[in-house]
């Protein structure tokens, strides 16, 4: 039996291609690659699909979920919208309208969730978008389709990531997906502190003795050369992309409150 596909949506050219380069070498689930914006996504286009990651970029929802032992065969959407619009670094500079940014694309995620009505959807966002009220109107929208959500700002360092990360992350259920509006009470986020696989790695460099003639280690993040510009996409995505053990923490405590799936057809799917 094949595995079943996922639907990824990313319009960055170079993030799309390398979505399609992780499906190749096994490392995430396959599916198809959509490099159109999600304004053209019609429900059509998603339908049948197990995972559907919105703004993908560097599809790390989907290794979040292999890391979180997101089950198979239990319907999940995702999507991080872009932060552009909230970012306090961009209100210094005046390049962002909150609700008036045309990078503000919860509307057109929305449009999609109400029709094709997920089970189950995990979203992140920049903490400063909380202030702008950006939260506050996603929960109104998603209750307003059928949803109870939840919402949980954390550090990817409170779990034992060796970088800061702050980030809001948030979980909506549909009502008719099991759930009687509210999730079940059970232990609070179980989030572990895990060991990163580059920590050994690190340590040793930090712990060995400087010697004459060596130079100071070099930094994790290296700075880009004079002429050396293609390498800015790649700085560029990685600072977009979600921290994949944050993810993975926040999904494992909402696997552990979410009602168990709906026998039969999942809510919202599309012959």
């Amino acid at each position: 039996m094949s595995r079943p596909l996922a639907y990824y949506n990313e319009i960055d050219f170079d993030a799309s291609a390398q979505i399609g380069a992780l499906i190749s070498g096994g490392h995430i689930m396959p599916g198809r690659v959509d490099a159109r914006s999600i304004v053209h996504v019609r429900p059509a286009d998603v339908a049948g699909y197990e995972r559907c990651h919105f703004f993908a970029g560097w599809a790390a929802w989907d290794y979040a979920l292999a890391l979180a032992g997101w089950p198979e065969g239990r319907a999940v959407w995702t999507g991080s919208c872009p932060c552009q619009p909230w970012t306090r670094a961009g209100a210094v500079h005046g390049r962002n309208r909150g609700f008036e940014d045309e990078r503000h694309l919860w509307p057109a995620w929305l449009d999609l969730i109400r029709e094709c009505r997920p089970d189950t959807i995990l979203g992140e966002q920049v903490p400063d978008a909380i202030a702008e009220g950006w939260w506050d109107a996603v929960a109104t929208d998603l209750e307003g389709a059928g949803y109870a959500c939840g919402a949980l700002v954390f550090r990817a360092s409170d779990i034992g990531e060796p970088i800061a990360r702050k980030r809001l992350y948030f979980v909506a259920q549909h009502l008719g997906s099991g759930t009687q509006g509210q999730f079940t009470s059970g232990s609070p986020c179980p989030a572990r502190p895990r060991r990163w696989r580059g920590e050994a790695d690190l340590r040793a460099v930090t712990d060995a003795p400087l010697v004459a003639g060596d130079r100071w280690p070099q930094p994790l993040v290296r700075r880009v050369d004079h002429g050396r510009a293609e390498c800015m996409g790649l700085l560029h995505r990685a600072g977009n992309a979600i921290n994949a053990e944050a993810a993975a923490a926040f999904i494992a405590a909402a696997l552990d409150t979410l009602p168990s799936p709906t026998p039969g057809p999942r809510a919202g799917a599309m012959e």
